[in-house]
């Protein structure tokens, strides 16, 4: 894929403060004094690149990239919009089209008009889950592009962080090989080697299609929690276990795998049917004696208010790739809080999704993990600069501007799709 809108580069000017004050932009954030408006360049956004990175036969990372006439730049994250599917280059081309349409609100526009581009793309976003993930990934890098131009974090845009560092569960799932209990064990195993405390899988993946032979259901179910014991006796019962459930059940089997799950002890039991169906789902969790989170594809404030408000979940999942960007993100939260419903972030992404997503779980009331996709390419590590900093369990929260990230350029290069 190739630049979508050529950009006119000219050399970048001094980063201290803002570009230029917008009333939608300065209603969402804390007062800053005028003369660093005053003294800020006025950048105007001039093109968008898609920059999509082959990480494995089964996912590409999406990046986004946004672009300014003094060669500032913005990140963002666009992948997995396509549910379980490969990513192609078809794929590819498709959230390129949605992308350019979204581009058009805010070509030659200031950056920091962000509230303005929410207003007019959010009705857009609402039209499935590629144009979500489309309007989110632009609404990320405007927020980069903010902090990079005020030289501040992200984070200090939405009111500050309150911690350093941020708890963090190794998603196993794409890591563990081969699919069976076994493998799974010697999976988490590795992964609590590399320091982490909290382990997610999902073993039910390929479950079979309702109207299956009981045998073969009864045999996925089977295998799916023998899966699990697997993982819980091989870590032991200090490390925090859940399972993603991927919404294969219904009512009757989710509340039957999670009696059977009971005597491990989960963290939580993750989405055994769609969040959608919130009925269903609130009947789940009236049942069973484990926590419930979901969520992860839910867009926007009113796509988590029914399962927010029906205390279905206990934990809900916003993805800022797909929910409608950080201060969406933000919104859902505090709606959440005043729930009493706890927030874990959705993220098995590359990372950029991972420093956007940071930036945010640094000022949530409510926060409680970040999900990071463990052990799906070496070279993870490589991919950005500087290097996520994972330690004890934790990443921490980087203190350089935006989200304090670039990309490895030659890394890009050499693993474009």
């Amino acid at each position: 894929m190739t630049s979508i809108i050529p950009c006119v580069k000219t050399p970048a000017p001094a980063r201290r403060g803002f570009l230029k004050t917008s009333a939608g932009l300065a209603a969402g954030l804390p007062l800053l004094p005028l003369e660093t408006f005053a003294a800020a360049p006025k950048l105007r956004l001039t093109g968008i690149e898609l920059l999509p990175v082959r990480a494995t036969e089964r996912t590409v990372w999406l990046f986004v990239r946004l672009l300014t006439d003094a060669g500032l730049t913005g990140l963002g994250e666009a992948s997995d919009a396509f549910g379980f599917a490969n990513t192609t280059t078809e794929n590819a081309r498709t959230m390129e089209s949605e992308l350019r349409a979204f581009f058009r609100l805010i070509e030659g526009s200031s950056p920091l008009e962000i509230e303005a581009y929410r207003q007019r793309g959010m009705p857009l976003a609402r039209r499935g889950l590629v144009s979500a993930t489309a309007f989110s990934a632009i609404e990320q890098a405007l927020w980069d592009l903010a902090g990079k131009a005020l030289d501040v974090a992200a984070n200090t845009l939405f009111g500050g962080r309150v911690r350093d560092t941020l708890p963090v569960y190794a998603n196993i799932n794409r890591a563990a090989n081969p699919r069976t209990p076994a493998g799974f064990a010697a999976t988490a195993k590795r992964a609590v080697a590399d320091g982490f405390r909290a382990i997610k899988a999902a073993p039910f993946d390929g479950f079979p299609p309702a109207g299956s032979p009981a045998g073969v259901i009864e045999a996925a179910v089977e295998n799916g929690i023998a899966a699990m014991a697997a993982m819980r006796e091989a870590v032991g019962s200090d490390i925090s276990l859940m399972v993603d459930c991927h919404s294969f059940f219904d009512v009757p089997l989710a509340i039957r795998v999670a009696e059977r799950l009971d005597p491990l002890k989960l963290t939580w039991f993750e989405e055994p049917v769609p969040p959608e169906q919130v009925d269903n789902t609130a009947q789940i969790r009236s049942r069973i004696h484990q926590s419930m989170a979901g969520g992860e594809i839910l867009f926007g404030v009113a796509g988590f208010a029914p399962l927010t408000r029906s205390h279905g979940v206990d934990v809900i999942m916003p993805d800022v790739k797909h929910c409608g960007g950080l201060l969406e993100l933000t919104r859902i939260a505090a709606m959440a809080e005043a729930d009493g419903v706890q927030v874990a972030p959705h993220n098995p992404s590359g990372p950029v999704s991972t420093a956007a997503s940071i930036q945010v779980c640094a000022v949530l009331a409510n926060f409680n993990y970040l999900e990071l996709q463990w052990g799906e390419v070496a070279w993870r590590k490589d991919v950005v600069k500087p290097v996520e900093t994972f330690q004890g369990g934790s990443l921490r929260v980087p203190e350089k501007s935006g989200f304090g990230i670039e990309l490895n350029e030659p890394v890009i290069r050499a693993r474009r799709l």
